[in-house]
Protein backbone atom coordinates (compact mmCIF):
# COMPACT_ATOMS: atom_id res chain seq x y z
CA UNK A 1 0.00 0.00 0.00
CA UNK A 2 1.32 3.43 -0.93
CA UNK A 3 0.62 6.31 1.42
CA UNK A 4 0.08 9.77 0.05
CA UNK A 5 0.88 12.60 2.44
CA UNK A 6 -1.24 15.74 2.17
CA UNK A 7 1.02 18.75 1.70
CA UNK A 8 0.09 22.17 3.04
CA UNK A 9 0.92 25.55 1.60
CA UNK A 10 2.04 28.46 3.74
CA UNK A 11 -1.36 30.04 3.04
CA UNK A 12 -3.12 26.88 4.32
CA UNK A 13 -0.91 26.89 7.40
CA UNK A 14 -1.71 30.54 8.13
CA UNK A 15 -5.43 29.80 7.77
CA UNK A 16 -5.11 26.98 10.31
CA UNK A 17 -3.31 29.30 12.72
CA UNK A 18 -5.94 32.03 12.25
CA UNK A 19 -8.77 29.51 12.78
CA UNK A 20 -7.21 28.33 16.05
CA UNK A 21 -6.70 24.78 14.80
CA UNK A 22 -3.08 24.72 15.95
CA UNK A 23 -3.57 26.49 19.30
CA UNK A 24 -1.54 24.75 21.98
CA UNK A 25 0.41 22.76 19.42
CA UNK A 26 4.15 23.36 19.19
CA UNK A 27 4.57 22.90 15.42
CA UNK A 28 6.33 24.29 12.37
CA UNK A 29 5.79 23.86 8.64
CA UNK A 30 8.64 22.02 6.88
CA UNK A 31 8.42 21.12 3.19
CA UNK A 32 4.64 21.41 3.32
CA UNK A 33 4.29 19.13 6.35
CA UNK A 34 3.24 20.23 9.81
CA UNK A 35 5.91 18.87 12.14
CA UNK A 36 5.85 18.70 15.94
CA UNK A 37 8.69 20.57 17.64
CA UNK A 38 10.35 18.96 20.63
CA UNK A 39 9.78 20.70 23.96
CA UNK A 40 12.66 22.82 25.19
CA UNK A 41 14.66 21.34 28.02
CA UNK A 42 16.39 23.53 30.57
CA UNK A 43 19.79 23.60 28.85
CA UNK A 44 18.19 24.43 25.50
CA UNK A 45 16.07 27.24 26.95
CA UNK A 46 18.95 28.67 28.98
CA UNK A 47 21.56 28.50 26.22
CA UNK A 48 19.42 29.92 23.42
CA UNK A 49 18.07 32.71 25.65
CA UNK A 50 21.53 33.74 26.84
CA UNK A 51 22.92 33.60 23.30
CA UNK A 52 20.05 35.73 22.03
CA UNK A 53 20.75 38.43 24.62
CA UNK A 54 24.47 38.27 23.85
CA UNK A 55 23.85 38.69 20.11
CA UNK A 56 21.46 41.61 20.69
CA UNK A 57 24.28 43.32 22.59
CA UNK A 58 26.89 42.51 19.91
CA UNK A 59 24.86 43.55 16.88
CA UNK A 60 23.07 46.56 18.37
CA UNK A 61 21.27 48.42 15.59
CA UNK A 62 23.09 46.58 12.79
CA UNK A 63 20.82 43.53 12.75
CA UNK A 64 17.62 42.35 14.38
CA UNK A 65 17.86 39.25 16.58
CA UNK A 66 14.62 37.27 16.50
CA UNK A 67 14.28 34.47 19.04
CA UNK A 68 11.99 31.48 18.38
CA UNK A 69 10.00 33.36 15.71
CA UNK A 70 8.97 32.04 12.27
CA UNK A 71 10.73 32.72 9.00
CA UNK A 72 9.02 32.15 5.65
CA UNK A 73 10.51 30.11 2.83
CA UNK A 74 7.98 30.22 0.01
CA UNK A 75 9.88 27.95 -2.39
CA UNK A 76 9.65 24.93 -0.07
CA UNK A 77 6.35 25.74 1.68
CA UNK A 78 8.24 26.01 4.94
CA UNK A 79 7.79 28.21 7.96
CA UNK A 80 10.32 26.96 10.49
CA UNK A 81 10.95 28.64 13.83
CA UNK A 82 14.71 28.76 14.36
CA UNK A 83 15.91 29.47 17.89
CA UNK A 84 17.72 32.58 16.67
CA UNK A 85 17.44 34.42 13.36
CA UNK A 86 19.82 37.28 12.61
CA UNK A 87 17.92 39.39 10.11
CA UNK A 88 17.76 42.77 8.43
CA UNK A 89 16.09 45.51 10.42
CA UNK A 90 12.96 46.09 8.37
CA UNK A 91 10.81 47.50 11.16
CA UNK A 92 7.11 47.46 10.42
CA UNK A 93 7.57 45.28 7.32
CA UNK A 94 7.58 42.32 9.71
CA UNK A 95 3.95 43.16 10.60
CA UNK A 96 3.12 42.04 7.05
CA UNK A 97 5.44 39.05 6.68
CA UNK A 98 8.03 37.03 8.54
CA UNK A 99 11.62 37.39 7.30
CA UNK A 100 12.23 35.85 3.89
CA UNK A 101 15.57 34.22 2.99
CA UNK A 102 16.81 37.46 1.41
CA UNK A 103 16.28 39.22 4.77
CA UNK A 104 18.32 36.66 6.73
CA UNK A 105 22.03 36.95 7.56
CA UNK A 106 22.14 33.70 9.54
CA UNK A 107 20.15 31.19 11.57
CA UNK A 108 21.01 29.33 14.77
CA UNK A 109 19.32 26.19 16.06
CA UNK A 110 19.93 24.68 19.49
CA UNK A 111 19.65 20.91 19.21
CA UNK A 112 19.35 18.09 21.64
CA UNK A 113 16.53 15.68 20.82
CA UNK A 114 15.94 17.42 17.44
CA UNK A 115 19.55 17.05 16.25
CA UNK A 116 18.73 14.76 13.31
CA UNK A 117 15.94 17.06 12.04
CA UNK A 118 18.17 20.13 12.39
CA UNK A 119 21.16 18.52 10.66
CA UNK A 120 19.27 16.69 7.92
CA UNK A 121 15.93 18.29 7.10
CA UNK A 122 16.48 21.93 8.03
CA UNK A 123 19.98 22.07 6.55
CA UNK A 124 18.57 21.12 3.14
CA UNK A 125 15.66 23.57 3.40
CA UNK A 126 17.91 26.46 4.41
CA UNK A 127 20.58 25.69 1.79
CA UNK A 128 18.00 25.44 -1.00
CA UNK A 129 16.56 28.79 0.11
CA UNK A 130 20.02 30.40 -0.18
CA UNK A 131 20.33 31.31 3.49
CA UNK A 132 24.04 32.19 3.69
CA UNK A 133 24.78 30.69 7.11
CA UNK A 134 23.18 28.12 9.34
CA UNK A 135 24.68 27.25 12.71
CA UNK A 136 23.63 24.28 14.82
CA UNK A 137 24.52 24.10 18.49
CA UNK A 138 24.80 20.40 19.29
CA UNK A 139 23.92 20.39 22.98
CA UNK A 140 24.80 16.70 23.30
CA UNK A 141 28.45 17.27 22.33
CA UNK A 142 28.63 21.02 23.17
CA UNK A 143 29.73 21.92 19.65
CA UNK A 144 28.92 24.65 17.16
CA UNK A 145 28.45 23.23 13.67
CA UNK A 146 28.77 25.95 11.04
CA UNK A 147 27.24 25.58 7.57
CA UNK A 148 28.10 28.08 4.81
CA UNK A 149 28.05 28.42 1.01
CA UNK A 150 24.56 27.14 0.16
CA UNK A 151 23.74 25.25 -3.03
CA UNK A 152 20.33 24.02 -4.12
CA UNK A 153 20.47 20.93 -1.90
CA UNK A 154 23.21 21.38 0.73
CA UNK A 155 25.89 23.63 2.18
CA UNK A 156 29.34 23.25 0.64
CA UNK A 157 31.23 24.27 3.79
CA UNK A 158 30.91 22.69 7.22
CA UNK A 159 33.08 23.30 10.28
CA UNK A 160 32.76 22.23 13.92
CA UNK A 161 33.96 24.51 16.73
CA UNK A 162 34.10 24.21 20.51
CA UNK A 163 36.01 27.39 21.34
CA UNK A 164 37.41 30.60 19.88
CA UNK A 165 35.53 33.25 17.96
CA UNK A 166 33.54 33.30 14.77
CA UNK A 167 31.91 36.01 12.67
CA UNK A 168 28.97 35.98 10.34
CA UNK A 169 30.09 36.50 6.75
CA UNK A 170 27.85 39.59 6.57
CA UNK A 171 29.54 41.08 9.67
CA UNK A 172 33.22 40.09 9.60
CA UNK A 173 34.03 42.77 12.20
CA UNK A 174 31.70 41.29 14.85
CA UNK A 175 33.60 38.61 16.83
CA UNK A 176 31.23 36.11 18.44
CA UNK A 177 32.62 33.98 21.28
CA UNK A 178 31.79 30.32 20.59
CA UNK A 179 31.74 29.60 24.33
CA UNK A 180 28.97 32.20 24.80
CA UNK A 181 26.88 30.50 22.11
CA UNK A 182 27.43 27.15 23.80
CA UNK A 183 26.24 28.55 27.12
CA UNK A 184 29.62 27.92 28.76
Amino acid sequence: MTLTVAKWTIKDYHRMIAAGILVGRNVELLNGEIVEMAPEGEIHAYSSDEAGEYLIYLFGDRAKIRQAKPITILASNSEPEPDIAIVQRLGRDYREHHPYPENIYGLIEYSDSSLNKDLEVKTKIYAAAGIPEYWVINLQAMQLIVFRSPTEDRYQFQETLTQGTISLLAFPDVAIAVERLLGS
